[in-house]
């Protein structure tokens, strides 16, 4: 190999170390930008207490196991499906809950054509004259 194929080592630190006083000066800068301590509290970095550091982690478990009672309990008073359904809260359908939306759609539009059909079969007003449902003098289309 010759001298002008080999490269120089790059020696230079990866992080560059700071000279005396601006090495010292960087922890007092750190601690002056620091948080004050109601900050972390607002942040849930700081637990906001005022138990003693020995009894907090004890307050914070009666808390947990408060908060699951509570749901428990609202759990077990909470109505079965049944009443639901009968409160029309509840679909009443079986059908799985993407369908239930197409199973809604697709019974209206059923109600909609029974309807229409009932509609065009309806007999006239004469034949219903005729029937003795309406009078003669009574024209349910004057009104319409």
């Amino acid at each position: 190999m010759s001298s002008e194929n080999i490269q120089a080592v790059d020696e230079t630190p990866i992080s560059p170390v700071r000279e005396g006083a601006q090495r010292r000066n960087s922890l007092e800068k750190h601690l002056q930008h620091r948080p004050d301590p109601q900050d972390l509290k607002n942040r849930h970095i700081l637990l906001d207490t005022t138990a003693a550091p020995a009894l907090q982690s004890k307050a914070l478990e009666l808390e947990r196991q408060r908060a699951t009672d509570n749901l428990k309990k609202g759990l077990q008073q909470r109505p079965d499906r049944e009443t639901l359904i009968e409160r029309n809260i509840l679909p009443s359908s079986t059908a799985a809950p993407a369908l239930q939306g197409h199973q809604k759609e697709l019974e209206r539009h059923m109600r909609a054509n029974s309807l229409e059909k009932g509609l065009q079969s309806r007999p006239d007003p004469e034949e219903l004259v005729k029937k003795g449902i309406l009078e003669a003098d009574e024209n349910p289309l004057k009104d319409a």
